[in-house]
């Protein structure tokens, strides 16, 4: 990963095949017992820039290294351990701890805090204080209920730990007596709280905060204020539209809440007046007959175990970033390179096992029903040992490194073997994938249900400064970079025919417009670095008989600025509003033709919109048509607003919008106001429910207020869901017209008010109402994301 400068131009020196680059830096963890928080909270300060990267002192970084924090720029963040999984255990569990008792009836309830590394418990019972104890259950959780117990008798327990090492001493011992209770009825649920109404035509939808312990609600009206109230409706949610009312006429409301002990007193009281529509702010107009298919794989995250908060029900994890560069699958060594002393290390894992590293990645994203991207080293040089700090005063030093090589044959016969020899001078490419599919089958094939794809390394046009240590000083010339490509592409795919594989892998926008300085690009010219290299790939393609490059793949970390500071940048829970909107406009350079954000690349380079994935797209179906696009790190800011949640719903209704492949988020910091914009699509219900698989064209009246991306399922048919952004400062009425409905409409929003004291941030039910017909009419609060669920 790497952020570039905000601009360049007078200010600067412009970039060249000569530039001296250093970088922004991304926190990583360096030593195992550091936890993901410690690393996000060592992150805040750091500099994001393109080129330039202040060293502040000294002083500084002995702390960061006393504290055994690294800061690096894409190497992903893994333990000493791994990449998401533990390994196997090496010694037997520590003791569990807090051993505590709740007696019952004939039975005594047991938990413990559990030990890492723990397989299974076993559970020792005595009568008498110290044992001797019996063991009477084998619990794999740290939790079990012994039953068939005698009343007034005190009985003792113990727990231990165990794994396939051996099992830990005893805890602490507690004691409980059964004794016969009659169960309690619950207690009268409390009275709701908060009943608002929210006036509509003919109608009045009803929220409250639900009553803890009730099983249903009363519903109560009058036309009078202070009543009588008459019950007019008993639903068991805490939200209620009374339809088929009186425009003009207000009505008065209170709920109370119930189960069967009793019935609350009644809430407070709220009053509306039902109304025609107004005449809307924002229309979306959405033509059901123009649909893209969904891709499942753009719902994904890099380095998914390791994120703090990490929304569920994602599909796709990668591990990538300057980390793997230099990774050899053979030892599990690797080399940071500028992002941490250019060293040689077992940063990514101890085990000497061959591919563990991915290995266990990819195993890990298979426990979470995740599909996988994972890296080949492109390069050409891997790390030979893990003994630190590489020279690189005269690099490469070819003591310290291996060569890499794309296909085995073409050194020696010998068959691959998941056991190649370490002493040799070479690692081999296609031997790291059929390893790898030896050890976990079928991961390649062209109908895996949870593929791994492979990358090809990692943002080469700045590999002269990130991995200075291998590439020296010259930098990757584009030429150079695509000859590799094809020789690599092809050693893999007479391997794996059905592999998928994505490249170039560029670091940002210099990187596609001309390979960071090397090429004489022209803002509306077909001479852009893809202009080079789709042709290149396909002509090689054609000779080799099939894609020798599948997914065009880029890095996007948003340039845009509120005047002055990068979007990446703001991150604080308090912003302007110019900041506010810098963020919430920002994925419209992805694609809007109308929209020119304030950053180096319209103001100083293009001088127009940026409209990113229709450009790239234009010239894959001009150049080598059927190549698909992914991005797999991008971030727009607001790590700690609303903004953030708004720009990141929007980048994924873009992606589904636009056809996007594949994409994976790079959580710049700890951010869990961008993490809640993929609960807008990806279980907004608070359980599974998630965007449909079709995306319906949607078209606004507003685009700068009011954004709203249309899907419905086709396993559901007559299910549509609506994911409604509203951007503005001020609430919307918002027509949404065009695609039939029919049902019920289910709306979850988030909002700045909404999200004050949720851990996680996560949307909230607001309003059920039937709708029929063609036209939808809800009003959206400012800064608000709401997703709408019809059926």
């Amino acid at each position: 990963m790497f952020i570039p400068q905000q601009k360049y131009g007078h200010e600067s020196p412009g970039p060249s095949a000569n530039s001296c680059l250093a970088l922004w830096c991304s926190p990583k963890l360096y030593r195992s017992s550091f936890s993901w928080a410690t690393i996000f909270a060592g992150a805040a300060w750091v500099k994001k820039g393109r080129i330039n990267m202040v060293l502040r002192s000294s002083r500084v970084l002995a702390v960061l290294l006393l504290a055994g924090l690294t800061f690096g720029c894409g190497g992903g963040l893994v333990s000493s351990s791994g990449t998401g999984t533990t390994p196997p255990a090496a010694t037997p569990p520590a003791t569990p701890t807090a051993l505590a008792p709740t007696a019952g009836s004939q039975q005594v309830g047991l938990t413990w805090t559990g030990s890492s590394g723990a397989t299974s418990y076993h559970v020792k019972r005595a009568t008498t204080s110290g044992g001797p104890y019996t063991q009477i259950a084998s619990p794999t959780a740290a939790s079990y209920t012994d039953t068939g117990l005698t009343n007034g008798t005190n009985y003792f327990y113990v727990v231990s730990a165990l794994n396939a090492s051996g099992e830990s001493a005893n805890s602490n011992q507690a004691s409980a007596t059964p004794v016969s209770t009659a169960q309690p009825p619950p207690p009268v649920p409390a009275v709701p709280t908060a009943l608002a109404a929210t006036t509509g035509n003919q109608q009045i939808t009803l929220t409250w905060n639900a009553s803890s312990g009730a099983t249903s609600y009363h519903v109560k009206r009058a036309t009078t204020s202070g009543g009588p109230y008459t019950q007019v409706s008993a639903p068991t949610s805490s939200s209620y539209t009374n339809t088929g009312l009186t425009n003009g006429t207000t009505y008065f409301y209170v709920v109370s809440a119930l189960n069967t002990s009793g019935e609350s007193a009644n809430s407070n009281q709220a009053s509306a007046t039902p109304a025609a529509a107004a005449t809307a702010d924002v229309t979306i107009t959405v033509d059901p007959t123009k649909t893209k298919p969904i891709s499942p794989w753009i719902y994904g995250l890099n380095f998914y175990t390791g994120i703090s908060g990490a929304p569920p029900h994602l599909t796709l994890d990668r591990a990538g970033g300057n980390r793997w560069t230099a990774y050899n699958w053979e030892t599990n060594a690797s080399n940071a390179g500028s992002d941490f002393l250019y060293e040689n290390d077992s940063f990514l894992t101890s085990s000497t096992t061959p591919a563990e590293a991915v290995r266990s990645f990819v195993a890990a994203d298979h426990s979470l029903e995740m599909a996988s991207v994972m890296t080949v080293q492109l390069q050409g040089l891997v790390s030979a040992d893990e003994s630190g700090p590489v020279s690189t005063s005269n690099p490469p030093d070819l003591t310290r490194f291996k060569q890499v090589v794309d296909k085995k044959s073409t050194i020696t016969p010998a068959a691959f073997t998941e056991t190649p020899s370490t002493s040799d001078a070479n690692v081999y490419m296609d031997e790291f994938l059929w390893t790898m599919d030896q050890k976990i089958a079928g991961i390649f094939g062209a109908n895996a249900p949870l593929p791994t794809f492979v990358s090809l390394d990692n943002e080469p046009e700045l590999w002269n400064s990130t991995h200075l240590e291998i590439q020296g000083h010259s930098p990757m010339l584009s030429d150079n970079y695509i000859a590799k490509t094809i020789a690599l592409t092809k050693a893999l795919k007479d391997q794996f025919p059905n592999l998928m594989i994505f490249g170039p892998v560029h670091y940002g926008f210099q990187g596609i417009y001309n390979w960071q300085g090397e090429l004489s690009a022209s803002p509306d010219g077909a001479n852009w670095f893809p202009d080079k290299y789709l042709p290149a790939i396909k002509a090689a393609s054609d000779t080799y008989g099939k894609p020798l490059v599948d997914v065009y793949d880029f890095h996007w970390y948003s340039e845009a600025t509120d005047g002055s500071t990068r979007v990446t940048n703001l991150t604080g829970s308090t912003l302007t509003a110019a900041q506010v909107q810098a963020i919430a406009q920002s994925p419209r350079s992805l694609w809007d033709p109308t929209f020119t954000e304030n950053s180096w690349i319209t103001n100083d380079v293009l001088g127009e919109p940026i409209k990113l994935l229709p450009r790239l797209q234009a010239k894959i179906d001009a150049e080598f048509p059927g190549t698909r696009i992914s991005i797999t790190e991008y971030e727009n800011g607001g790590d700690n607003h609303i903004a953030g949640t708004i720009a990141q719903a929007d980048n994924l209704g873009v992606f589904g919008s636009q056809g996007v492949f594949a994409a994976t988020m790079w959580p710049l910091g700890t951010c869990p106001y961008i993490l809640a914009g993929f609960r807008a699509f990806r279980g907004f219900d608070g359980a599974t429910a998630s965007f449909g698989d079709t995306s319906l064209q949607a078209t606004s009246s507003k685009v700068q207020n009011v954004t709203v991306y249309a899907s419905s399922d086709t396993t559901n048919p007559g299910r549509i869901v609506f994911v409604a952004i509203n951007r503005s400062t001020s609430s919307q009425q918002t027509a949404i017209n065009g695609v039939n409905l029919s049902g019920t409409a289910s709306v979850y929003q988030m909002t700045a008010s909404s999200a004050q004291g949720q851990n996680p941030i996560h949307p909230v039910l607001v309003q059920q109402m039937p709708v029929s017909g063609s036209s939808l009419t809800i009003t959206l609060p400012a800064l608000s994301v709401s997703t709408i669920e019809v059926q």
